[in-house]
């Protein structure tokens, strides 16, 4: 799955550059919409998001593609890759920013750990 996102000035630090946590809670939802898509009904909590490493500093007006597929299934977990891109508009180019796996535990609606849906695949 692609998602794109478009780095507008309340995106930004007091250096000028993309805040991190903006880059993150992004990583979080679509991922999380992703997991949400393949296994419908299923109530999805974050658990674990591995390696957090800013690659390069992103700037205001950049579009940012982000790509997702799933990873790993466990019984009542699921991890997606999700890899962010900086889109040069004017050359066609882009460069990866930044990419980590969110883990997921699947719900029940009492909030205990339950088995997987089937999924979409």
């Amino acid at each position: 799955m692609d998602t794109f996102k478009l780095v507008r000035p309340e995106h930004l630090n007091h250096y000028g550059y993309l805040f991190g946590g903006f880059l993150l809670k992004w990583v979080d939802e679509i991922a999380w919409i992703a997991a949400s898509r393949d296994y419908p009904g299923g109530r999805f909590v974050t658990v674990a998001m591995n390696s957090v490493e800013f690659h390069k500093g992103v700037h205001q007006g950049t579009v940012l593609r982000f790509s997702t597929h799933e990873h790993q299934r466990g019984r009542t977990s699921v991890q997606y890759a999700v890899s962010a891109f900086a889109d040069d508009l004017e050359s066609g180019r882009e460069e990866p920013i930044f990419s980590t796996c969110v883990t997921f535990v699947h719900l029940d609606g009492e909030g205990n750990k339950t088995p997987l849906p089937e999924g979409t695949d």
